[in-house]
This record gives C-alpha cells, sequence and structure tokens, in this order.
C-alpha cells in the first residue's frame, strides 16, 4: 500500500487527488477496524492508518475516515485546546484547504469560512498568495499550512498574511522542517523536478526551513509564540493519535 500512494502522490497532480481520494480510502477504511489509533478529527478508531508520503512514506499517518495527516491532527488538537476558535466562530481565510477540515469548518463558520487556493478544485477563491485579493484587516484567523515552501517569495506571502489579518487575530503557518539544519536551505539554480525533490522533500518544492524558520515569521513582521503541543498533551496520548512528536506549532500575531 505505502509504495502505491508513494507513486501516486509522485505521479498524479494533487489537484486530481484530492477529488477522489477521499472516497477510495473511505470504502478501504473497512479493512482496518480496531482500537489501536485514534483520529481527534472524525472521532474514528483503526487498526492503523495509511502510510504517506512520497520518497520515503511514513507509516501510521493518514486517517482513512477524514484523510487527516500527522499535522492535522496537531493543529486540530492545538485550536481545540488552546484557541478559542470552536466557541468565537471567526471570520477565517484558510489556504489550501485540506480536505479533512473543510465540512467541519463550513458547517461551523458558514459565510464566514473563505477558502482559497491557486489551483484546487476544492477552494472557493482563486488566489495567488503573493497578492491576497482582500483589504487589510480582514480576518479574525488565517490558516496556511504547508504552502509557503512552494511559493516565489515567501517573505512577500507572510507579509500578506499578516496585512490581511485582524490585529488581534491570528495565523497558522506550518511548513516542512529540516530540524537539523540551523537555516533555511534554498537554491535557485536547482530547477530539475527530480533534483528539488531530493534537495526539498518534493519537486514542487523550492525550500526546506530549518530550525530559523520561527524566526523567518518574524522577520517578516509577526510576533511568534513557538507551542510544543506534544508535551502538553503527552507522549502515549500522542502516540495513539499519531501526531508529529517533532513538530512546533508556530503561533503568529500581528
Amino acid at each position: 500500500m505505502k509504495y502505491l500512494i508513494s507513486w501516486i502522490l509522485r505521479h498524479i497532480p494533487r489537484k486530481y487527488i484530492q477529488l477522489v481520494a477521499h472516497q477510495l480510502l473511505k470504502a478501504y477504511s473497512i479493512f482496518l477496524k480496531g482500537n489501536k489509533v485514534h483520529c481527534p478529527i472524525c472521532q474514528e478508531n483503526f487498526s492503523k492508518f495509511l502510510p504517506y508520503g512520497r520518497l520515503h512514506p511514513r507509516e501510521n499517518a493518514l486517517c482513512p475516515s477524514c484523510l487527516s495527516l500527522e499535522r492535522h491532527r496537531l493543529m486540530y488538537l492545538f485550536l481545540q485546546k488552546e484557541t478559542s476558535f470552536f466557541k468565537s466562530k471567526p471570520k477565517l481565510l484558510h489556504i489550501a484547504p485540506e480536505y479533512c477540515f473543510i465540512d467541519r469548518f463550513e458547517k461551523l463558520l458558514g459565510d464566514n469560512y473563505i477558502t482559497a487556493d491557486i489551483e484546487s478544485p476544492l477552494a472557493k477563491v482563486k488566489m495567488d498568495l503573493h497578492d491576497i485579493p482582500f483589504e487589510d484587516n480582514s480576518f479574525d484567523v488565517v490558516f496556511c499550512n504547508h504552502v509557503l515552501e512552494h511559493v516565489r517569495d515567501d517573505v512577500r506571502c507572510m507579509q500578506e498574511i499578516r496585512r490581511v489579518l485582524k490585529p488581534d487575530g491570528f495565523a497558522l503557518c506550518q511548513s516542512p522542517q529540516r530540524l537539523d539544519l540551523a537555516t533555511t536551505y534554498e537554491d535557485a539554480s536547482i530547477t530539475d523536478p527530480k533534483e528539488r525533490e531530493i534537495h526539498f522533500l518534493q519537486d514542487d518544492h523550492l525550500r526546506i526551513y530549518g530550525r530559523d524558520y520561527g524566526t523567518q515569521l518574524e522577520n517578516s513582521g509577526f510576533q511568534v509564540s513557538p507551542i510544543n503541543m506534544i508535551e502538553k498533551i503527552g507522549l502515549e496520548e500522542s502516540k495513539k493519535m499519531a501526531l508529529p512528536l517533532g513538530e512546533i506549532i508556530y503561533l503568529c500575531h500581528k
């Protein structure tokens, strides 16, 4: 299964995968019934999650019911435990919306929920992150996860997110990181997709962030609070939900 998923992710455009993956995996989930892992988003239990990844598929990563990955489950728990998101019903701009969140946030927020992306068929608004088509101080919350590693000018995009965020709002801008790198690695001379995959983890990535990612967000104007949710949740429960044990949540304020 992991090699099939890896092949699909590497050879089929993401926009097509987004349209059919949930139907296929939902049907497959009947073979994974059990009680060893728990998804806090859809509240389903399984014997294990599915593998996921392009070059090196991660075991126990993808929920077959709601399609959440480790990072999605971590973010959902952060919103539940550390913010008033589910009670205050904020105006939300969700950039590159993830399938596991869309219906839930739509039901919760109604017209206050705006999804946007440059190509995703799941998004309501077609948008280039370098030039967000909304006025200053428009949103209480902005989500922009695993996007900034793809864009031409990540600083400009960070500044645009900050611009449309209300003064008392917050943004979550998670990105892949290599914690063995002190600083972010970029090399504009690497243009071959196969080489980019080797250097930056994916053929459509333009950089890989290092331990300085929080500083990069601060340099764009954000006030950043790094939060270790694994310490708050506990190791045993984190493993039960297959959370990313090394990931830090970067809470960004204006």
